[in-house]
Order: structure tokens, then C-alpha cells, then sequence
């Protein structure tokens, strides 16, 4: 079976594949310092709670945004699988053309999301991220990757409420009834869900005007894409696993 790993600002999320098949999904802290060991350990321990023996993983793949904690992670993975895991990095096999003035530059979780979004939708598409920072790639019907926007996430956001403004609370992120708030909590989170859904439908908008594009499917995975797929019609398909399947589908293509 394949480890998928998917190494965010935030979270590892980790997922178990059996050919197209997600067989489980697992998730870790990124920003706690572990040993190789530690990582090791830590995997093992993940697919013994689920009854699976570690010896039933043959290979992994890994896309990482935090070169931090590469080295650890791969050790990991070497000691406690014996699997030394594909990178995705420049010169890997996408699919794809990345159309931009330095290629390099573009974030691996971005390559992944935009050839899982392209291989399962079909072009155009602009494949919206929903993680620590909100990313929107766009990939044309010839599957080139035209250019992307970044923009601060939703819990980047309400960190910078909460941290800087010193009379403003925690708030947990929902979306309330009434855009109008009636107390400073519910106008925290107004502010915060109905804000990132105006800028996503201007976003989706002004895309389509610039790319000459009458039609385009537009993706959402990320953990809070969720809320904002509810709230909108400009969002196609929502896809929590947009990012595991990418790397299923980039694994497979290296061989």
C-alpha cells in the first residue's frame, strides 16, 4: 500500500492508499518538533490503531511545504517502513505544465492540488485551497497552470482579530444566521465566513474575466473549504481528499 503525505504549515494529514482506494486518513500537529524516531513511532502507532501492520506499506510519497521537518519525516519513514518516499519537487512528472516565470517557486501542495484537480474535473479548472493561507490555481483545458492567488486563510485571519486587537476574544469559526452581528463574538464571525465568501466569489469572477473563460469548474478542498462551499454557488465540487488523491495519481505517474 502507499503512505501519502501531505506536510502543511498546520497539519500532516496522511492517508493509506490500495490502489485509487483511500483506505483511512490520519492526522498530525506540524509544528511540534519530533525526532525520526518520534515521526517513526508515530506512524506505526497510527495504522496499529486501525488493526494494520506496518509491513503492509510498500511505498510512500510526500509533499511538504515545511523543509523543516523533510529530513526527520523520510528517516522515519526508512527506519520504521523501509520505504524512502517520493518528494515532489521540481522535475517530478505532473502532467502538467506550470506556466509561470519560475516554476520553483510554486508551492508543492499547490502542484499537487492542481494535477488531482485537473486529472478528476478536467480543464479549465481553478482549484481553491482553503489551508493556513487561501491559494486559487488556475489549469486551462491543455492543462497548463496559467497563475494563482494568495491570500491569508480564515485562521490566519481570526489569529490577527484575536492577537492584535486586545479587547477581542477566541472565537470558534462558524458561520452565523444573520450577517449582521448582535454582539462582538457573531461579528467576528460574520466578518470572517461571509468575508471569505464575497472575496471567493470575486476571486472566481475576475479569474474567469482575465482567463477569457465563459465556463470553468471551480474545486475547493482544505478544512474550512467546507463552510464556504455551503454558502456558494460559484464552488463546484468540494473535496476534502483533493490533495491525498493528487499524490496517489503523481505516484503513480513516476512509474
Amino acid at each position: 500500500m502507499l503512505l501519502a503525505l501531505d506536510v502543511g504549515n498546520t497539519n500532516i494529514t496522511i492517508g493509506l492508499f490500495d490502489g485509487d482506494k483511500l483506505q483511512g486518513t490520519f492526522r498530525m500537529t506540524t509544528k511540534i518538533p519530533r525526532t525520526s524516531d518520534e515521526y517513526g513511532i508515530f506512524f506505526y502507532d497510527l495504522l496499529h490503531s486501525r488493526g494494520l501492520k506496518r509491513d503492509i506499506v510498500d511505498s510512500a510519497i510526500m509533499a511538504s511545504v515545511v523543509p523543516d521537518v523533510n529530513h526527520h519525516i523520510i528517516n522515519g519513514l526508512l527506519k520504521y517502513f523501509n520505504v524512502n518516499p517520493i518528494l515532489v519537487e521540481p522535475g517530478i512528472k505532473t502532467g502538467i505544465k506550470i506556466a509561470i516565470p519560475n516554476p520553483k517557486e510554486m508551492g508543492a501542495d499547490r502542484i499537487v492540488d492542481a494535477v488531482a484537480a485537473f486529472e478528476l474535473y478536467g480543464g479549465p479548472v481553478l482549484v481553491i485551497d482553503y489551508g493556513t493561507a487561501t491559494t486559487h490555481d488556475l489549469v486551462l483545458e491543455d492543462a497548463t497552470l496559467v497563475g494563482g492567488v494568495t491570500s491569508p486563510g480564515i485562521r490566519i485571519a481570526a489569529n490577527a482579530l484575536w492577537q492584535d486587537a486586545a479587547k477581542l476574544p477566541k472565537i470558534e469559526i462558524i458561520k452565523p444566521d444573520k450577517i449582521l452581528g448582535k454582539d462582538t463574538i457573531s461579528s467576528m464571525q460574520s466578518g470572517l465566513v461571509y468575508g471569505h465568501i464575497g472575496q471567493t466569489e470575486y476571486i472566481i469572477r475576475k479569474v474567469k474575466e482575465e482567463a477569457g473563460l465563459d465556463k470553468m469548474t471551480v474545486v475547493a478542498t482544505g478544512g474550512l473549504g467546507k463552510i464556504i462551499y455551503d454558502e456558494t454557488d460559484s464552488i463546484h465540487h468540494y473535496d476534502p481528499n483533493l490533495t491525498l488523491k493528487g499524490l496517489n495519481i503523481l505516484y503513480h505517474k513516476q512509474k
